[in-house]
């Protein structure tokens, strides 16, 4: 992804364009899947040249990352995440409401259907997904279990891998269930699943099964 300095005359121009082009990418990827989208019709719909287009983004594999980038809001949270120096039960919890609501979105999950239809043609597809939406999850989760407690700390070996099966306890069928276009959980399901999900993790820790 390309940058202009904050002083240069054209970087609020640029980032206007550049807002354009991602939302017309979004579109673009929902409506016709990664494969079926082009870099020329992207750039037509939001009413620049391909010059432009490339000026910004190396390519669909780069614009594709931004969307992402774009649909997480990655660079609106500055500042840690409250739950990080809660005590396990309670900050797994939070964590964890916190993912599904971002994963069950609306968005997110019209976002990987995408990404699940075009993976076998483009497998790097779904590995730049799941580094964009996990990678920066999991060094907060790996952060959080930093600050547990030594004794239980001591009996978790990977934490990368608790990350991944935290997620997993988190999502199991009910992400499954939206994808395929069944009831979404509300507020309190979501809670509910992420106070089990937090339980279940931490006696495979006590067990030291991490």
């Amino acid at each position: 992804m390309r940058t202009w300095a904050d002083n240069d005359p054209k970087a609020r121009l640029m980032a206007r364009k550049r807002e354009a082009i991602v939302n017309a990418a979004l579109a673009a990827f929902l409506e016709e899947g990664y494969g079926g989208s082009s870099v020329n019709r992207i750039a037509a719909s939001a009413g620049v040249s391909i010059t432009t287009l490339y000026r910004h983004f190396d390519g669909k594999d780069d614009l594709f990352v931004a969307v992402i980038q774009a649909a997480c809001d990655t660079s609106a949270q500055t500042a840690d995440p409250q739950w990080l120096d809660l005590p396990p039960l309670e900050g797994l919890t939070e964590a964890g409401c916190e993912l599904l609501r971002h994963i069950l979105s609306e968005q997110q999950l019209a976002l990987f259907r995408v990404v699940a239809r075009d993976a076998q043609r483009f497998p790097e597809l779904g590995r730049r997904y799941q580094q964009e939406i996990l990678g920066d999850r999991t060094a907060l989760f790996t952060r959080h279990l930093s600050r547990w407690p030594a004794k239980l700390r001591a009996k978790v070996s990977d934490p990368v891998r608790a990350a991944h099966v935290f997620s997993a306890l988190l999502q199991a069928e009910i992400v499954d269930t939206a994808l395929l276009g069944g009831p979404v959980p509300g507020p309190a399901a979501i809670r509910i699943r992420s106070h089990e999900a937090a339980n279940d993790l931490l006696a495979l820790a006590g067990a030291g099964r991490l």
